[in-house]
């Protein structure tokens, strides 16, 4: 019966094998039977002495040459006929420890596709007991699977970028790569193309889903800023177009066009002094602020230059605060810009509840004393599906109304940054019809800690 060139090339180094063992044996029981001799001739062992122990001594030669064979022959039809082994190869007690504690998720598969190894980290991407499980059962990402097949190939490593859209969407950065190992290279018999088949393969997992937001985030924060500054810009341009037009020779129109000019100009600046505080404070909200500051003194600067304002809008403010005020450690002008911010927005927009109301009080949180700022409003208040987003960046729960009362959609956005570097939290509530409440929490001076 004809053989298969496999079966031939087996064949030849089973041969090759065999001969080789033959000769190492023959040449040992040689040596052994030329030992005897010399031993009995001398008389230092007697004739059947030395005749029995050349008979075992060749005899447990021959066996274990027999053995040898036997066991290589097994691996070589192992190799030839099973995937190598990932877990045979790779794995043991000690190495899945240490797999267990990288951050990142880690599978080896065998070379079916099959899961052999995988650390803890990988357990919420392929389930409870993944071994034995095909890759493509438990990730369902085409881009991940066709790059592993191609590695499984006999493929080069590579990297792939794919997305998991439920049950929240996230983003991972793959590598995949062969592995070589030594246990693999020195079985003989094995066809060098099939030895590329059946290696292990490693899958290593990384997380980019933060990374891929923050980038967004930039990238929105970028259109945001490039949008609010080119509004402005625009009508500038256009009114100066036409005052050296049709409106030169007009002096009323000339006024009316200077005001909004005027207005535009100032919104601009607003925005460019808000990007340039908000830039400020993000560079430095990582350090601590070291000054004790009286919150209620700056409670009153603020309050008395927004009088005019409060007076145009005809809304009253009323501030109270307890008379056992702890002090605060932190940075005044920075406070002082959240309590100008809070009370701005609740004097723009709960201007029709006409009442404005500050109140600071002593508080605890976690145990640790606090100081509690709170600025509420009785206007129209906001819908709660707005509430978790006010602190993002250019957003406003009216875009329209907001660029008509001045503001930037950048203020709760400091607010939020400049509470973070106090070690503080801010909080809301809002009720349609009823108001809005911004509460803000600051250590108190004398639990905090000296910035380093």
């Amino acid at each position: 019966m004809a053989t298969t060139d496999g079966d031939a090339n087996l064949m030849r180094e089973k041969a090759r094998e065999f001969a080789g063992r033959w000769n190492s044996t023959r040449t040992f029981i040689a040596a052994a039977a030329i030992v005897f001799v010399v031993l009995g001739s001398v008389g230092a062992l007697g004739l059947w002495s030395s005749l029995i122990a050349f008979v075992v001594l060749a005899g447990v030669a021959v066996l274990q040459s027999i053995l040898t064979g036997e066991a290589r022959g097994t691996m070589m039809r192992t190799a030839t006929t099973q995937p190598l082994s990932a877990a045979a190869l790779l794995g043991s007690g000690a190495g899945l420890t240490i797999l267990n504690e990288l951050p990142d998720p880690l599978i080896i598969l065998d070379g079916t596709g099959r899961v052999a190894l995988a650390n803890r980290a990988a357990t919420p991407i392929l389930g409870p007991s993944p071994v034995g499980k095909h890759v493509a059962t438990a990730i369902r990402s085409a881009p991940l699977i066709t790059a592993i097949e191609e590695v499984m190939r006999g493929g080069a490593a590579r990297s792939v970028e794919y997305s998991v859209p439920v049950p929240v969407e996230r983003h991972y950065d793959a590598y995949i790569s062969p592995i070589d190992t030594e246990a693999a290279a020195a079985v003989p018999g094995v066809d060098p193309a099939r030895r590329r088949r059946d290696r292990p393969v490693l899958v290593l997992l990384r997380d980019v889903t933060d990374m891929r937001r923050v980038e967004a985030m930039r990238v929105d924060f970028i259109a945001n800023a490039s949008h609010e500054l080119k509004t402005p810009l625009a009508s500038l341009s256009g009114f100066i177009d036409t005052l050296r037009g049709h409106a030169k020779d007009d002096p009323q129109a000339q006024e009316r066009f200077l005001e909004i000019m005027s207005d535009q100009a100032g919104r601009m600046r607003r925005l460019i002094e808000d990007l340039m505080s908000l830039s400020r404070i993000e560079l430095r909200e990582h350090v601590r602020p070291d000054s004790v500051v009286d919150l209620l003194g700056v409670v009153n600067d603020v309050t008395d230059g927004l009088m005019p304002l409060a007076a145009q809008n005809a809304v009253e403010i009323v501030v109270t605060a307890a008379p056992d005020l702890p002090k605060v450690r932190g940075d005044r002008d920075e406070l002082g810009q959240v309590v100008q911010n809070l009370a701005d927005n609740a004097l723009r927009y709960g201007r029709s509840g006409k009442r404005v109301e500050i109140n600071l009080a002593p508080d605890a949180k976690a145990g640790k004393p606090v100081v509690r700022l709170t600025v509420r409003d009785f206007g129209p208040g906001i819908a709660r599906e707005h509430l978790p987003r006010l602190t993002e960046r250019f957003y406003r729960v009216d875009a329209a109304a907001s660029r008509a009362k001045g503001g930037t959609g950048l203020g709760l956005a400091i607010v939020k940054h400049i509470v973070n570097r106090h070690q503080g939290t801010l909080a809301v509530d809002s009720e349609v019809g009823r108001g809005t409440v911004f509460s803000v929490l600051i250590p108190a001076a004398g639990e905090a800690k000296p910035a380093a």
